[in-house]
């Protein structure tokens, strides 16, 4: 019988503006929905490592990511 003793997932994210916004408030909208995107993912416990987030000229975040997968365990992925 096989057991996952550790789990993670890594993951590249853009959050970016809709194309029918006003620029200054298209970014706003993106950093409150990344904000809330990281929030959420604390609320309900799951492990979380944010190796790289690049802002980009059209406001939008790209974000490389280590994620808790079903809550197993992480093991050393975030070490």
């Amino acid at each position: 019988m096989k057991r996952i003793r550790a789990a993670c997932l890594l993951q590249t994210i853009c959050f970016q503006p809709k194309d029918d916004e006003p620029a200054e408030y298209g970014k706003q909208k993106v950093r409150q929905e990344y904000e809330t995107y990281k929030t959420q993912m604390t609320q309900r416990g799951t492990a979380f490592k944010i190796l790289e987030e690049v802002a980009q000229p059209d406001g939008s975040i790209v974000v490389k990511l280590k994620k808790q997968y079903n809550q197993q365990a992480v093991g050393d992925y975030f070490d």
